[in-house]
C-alpha cells in the first residue's frame, strides 16, 4: 500500500515539471478557440464554447495523469489495451453505436458521444511500448514472437477502426508501431523488409486507383455517382469516398473535373490559406469560411488551420508551426531524459502520434497530402480528440516528472 501510494502521489525532492509543454499547450488552446470561434461567428455556432468545456475537462485529466508514475502503466497495460478493444467492439455490435455521415465511430453516452478510437491509439501505444520494454530484441528470427505479439496488438484495434470505417485514425498505429521498434534497436533488415512490403501494397493500390479511374470514364460516371458501385467489384478493402479522397489528390481532374465535389474542400482550403498573404485578412476578416465557400461543417475542425492562414497569413501560419515545433522536439528531449526504457518508448509513441496529426492535417491543407480526416492537435474542434491529446501530453509530462526513480 505504501509503495503503492509512494508512485501515486508526487514527490518534490524527486520530481520536477517541465514547463515547456504546458505553456506550448496553453498557447495552442487559445489560438484554437479564438479561430473556431471565427469559423463559426457567421453562423452562430457554439462549438468554441464546447471546445473551453472540452479544454476545462482534458487539463483536469492532464493534471491527474502527469502526477501518476507512468510505470503504473506498464503494470497495468493489457487492461488498458482490452478496456480500449471492448469499446471499439461497442461502437460496431451494440446498440450504443452511433452513425454519423455513414461512419458509425462513436458511442452514445445521450449528453456526449464519445469516439473509442481515440482510446485505441493511446492504449495500443502503453501496450506495445510494455511489451517492447520487457523485451531484448536482436535479429528479426531472435525477435520473432515479440514481433508476432506486436504485431497482432496493433492489428486488432486496426481492423476495428478501419471496420467502423475510419481510415486516418488506423493509419496512426503502423507508424507509431515501426517508430517503437526502431528505437527499440531491431534488426535493420527488418525494416527493409517492411520498406518491400509497403512498396508492395502501395503497387496493388496504384493498381486498384488505376482500374478505379478506368472504371469511372467507361462508365460515364463521376465519382459521386459511381459511388458504392466500384466497392463492390473491388477486392481492395477501400470504400469509394476513400478512393475518391485518395484520387482527388494525385489525379483531381479524373474524380471531380469541375471541382465541385470530392476536391472542393482542399480547393477552397488553398485558396485560403494563398490569399492570406504575408499577414493575413485579419481576425474574422476570412472570406472563405465565413460566405461558407469552406463548409462550416469542416472549418472549425479538419480545416482549421486555413481558417487561421487567411486571417493571420503566413507569419500566423508559420507561428503554430513554430508552436508544434517546439512541442514536437520537448517530447524527444524527454524521450532523452527518460530513466527507463518504457519511459523512452511512451515519450517516443506520443511525438509520433502528434507528428503525424500534425504533418497530415496541415498538409491536407495545402494540398501535399490527401484528405484523412485527422484533426489538428488542440486547434480543432473535436471533445474525444481534445481529451485524447491530454492525456497523451499528462503521459509525457509524467515521464518527465518521474525520469528519477524514488529511494
Amino acid at each position: 500500500m505504501l509503495d503503492t501510494t509512494r508512485r501515486l502521489i508526487s514527490n518534490t525532492q524527486h520530481t520536477r515539471t517541465d514547463w515547456i509543454g504546458p505553456m506550448v499547450i496553453l498557447a495552442l488552446s487559445i489560438i484554437g478557440i479564438f479561430f473556431i470561434y471565427s469559423a463559426q461567428a457567421f453562423a452562430g455556432g457554439t462549438y468554441w464554447m464546447k471546445q473551453m468545456v472540452w479544454l476545462a475537462l482534458g487539463s483536469g485529466v492532464y493534471l491527474v495523469l502527469s502526477r501518476i508514475d507512468y510505470k503504473i502503466y506498464m503494470e497495468n497495460a493489457f487492461w488498458f489495451y482490452a478496456a480500449a478493444v471492448v469499446l471499439l467492439l461497442l461502437v460496431l455490435f451494440s446498440p450504443l453505436g452511433l452513425t454519423r455521415e455513414g461512419a458509425q465511430r462513436w458511442l452514445n453516452f445521450g449528453i456526449m458521444a464519445y469516439q473509442p478510437s481515440e482510446a485505441a491509439k493511446v492504449c495500443s501505444l502503453i501496450f506495445i511500448a510494455s511489451i517492447l520494454a520487457r523485451s531484448e530484441l536482436g535479429t528479426i528470427r531472435q525477435s520473432i514472437w515479440v514481433l508476432l505479439k506486436v504485431f497482432v496488438v496493433a492489428a486488432i484495434p486496426m481492423i476495428l477502426i478501419f471496420a467502423q470505417p475510419d481510415l486516418g485514425s488506423c493509419l496512426i498505429i503502423p507508424p507509431t508501431m515501426l517508430a517503437l521498434l526502431y528505437v527499440s534497436r531491431l534488426s535493420q533488415r527488418f525494416f527493409l523488409a517492411v520498406f518491400g512490403l509497403v512498396l508492395c501494397l502501395g503497387t496493388v493500390l496504384s493498381i486498384d486507383l488505376f482500374q478505379y479511374s478506368h472504371y469511372l470514364s467507361d462508365n460515364g460516371l463521376t465519382a459521386l455517382e459511381a459511388r458504392g458501385k466500384y466497392q463492390v467489384e473491388s477486392w481492395v478493402p477501400l470504400r469509394d469516398y476513400q478512393r475518391e479522397r485518395i484520387m482527388t489528390f494525385i489525379a483531381p481532374d479524373v474524380v471531380d473535373p469541375r471541382g465541385t465535389g470530392s476536391a472542393w474542400n482542399s480547393n477552397q482550403a488553398q485558396q485560403a490559406v494563398g490569399t492570406g498573404g504575408f499577414l493575413g485578412k485579419g481576425f474574422q476578416s476570412g472570406l472563405q469560411a465565413r460566405l461558407g465557400y469552406l463548409p462550416r461543417s469542416v472549418a472549425h475542425n479538419d480545416f482549421i488551420f486555413a481558417v487561421l492562414a487567411e486571417e493571420k497569413g503566413f507569419v500566423g501560419g508559420l507561428f503554430v508551426i513554430g508552436l508544434f515545433t517546439v512541442l514536437l522536439a520537448n517530447g524527444v528531449r524527454i524521450a532523452s531524459m527518460s530513466r527507463d526504457r518504457f519511459g523512452m518508448f511512451l515519450a517516443v509513441g506520443v511525438t509520433v502520434i502528434f507528428t503525424i496529426h500534425v504533418f497530415i492535417n496541415i498538409g491536407m491543407t495545402i494540398g501535399m497530402t490527401p484528405i484523412t480526416g485527422l484533426p489538428l492537435p488542440f486547434l480543432s474542434y473535436g471533445g474525444s480528440f481534445i481529451l485524447s491529446c491530454c492525456i497523451l501530453q499528462g503521459i509525457i509530462q509524467s515521464v518527465h516528472r518521474y525520469r528519477r526513480a524514488f529511494t
